[in-house]
């Protein structure tokens, strides 16, 4: 007698062959290009590796304070005021050293004009809120 056609059983894939998902990081040759910067004069590979794990270690605390702050503020978007509170809490921005003054005397022309309101002619601020 025929029987009924049965479908063939899938074999189960083991957690083996699935890819690893990466989490993002900073470019090494990034943080070697700034270290080099501000070094100015060589450094062995093994102290450049210790830089890149600290390096990494302090983005990921960095982002965890950020991300602690706003949501104790009870947003779900990190605004100027986290990084303000961050800074002042690191002791980086005092009231002697505003962060207006930071970011005037450590980032490029292109990007103060991004942070810092400023007035234009047609009696416009930029950026414009």
């Amino acid at each position: 007698p025929l029987q009924p056609l049965r479908p063939k059983p899938v074999p189960k894939s083991s957690g083996a062959s699935r890819k690893k998902t990466r989490e993002p990081g900073v470019a090494s040759s990034l943080i070697k290009k700034i270290f080099s910067h501000y070094v100015k004069m060589p450094v062995a590979r093994d102290a450049f590796k210790i830089v890149e794990k600290c390096s990494v270690r302090y983005f990921k605390q960095l982002s965890s304070d950020l991300e602690a702050y706003t949501h104790h503020a009870g947003r779900k978007t990190v605004e100027m005021a986290d990084l303000e509170v961050l800074m002042r809490r690191q002791g980086l921005v005092t009231d002697k050293m505003p962060l207006h003054v930071l970011i005037e005397r450590y980032l490029p022309l292109e990007y103060r004009k991004l942070l810092i309101p400023i007035a234009v002619s047609g009696n416009k601020v930029i950026p414009w809120k």
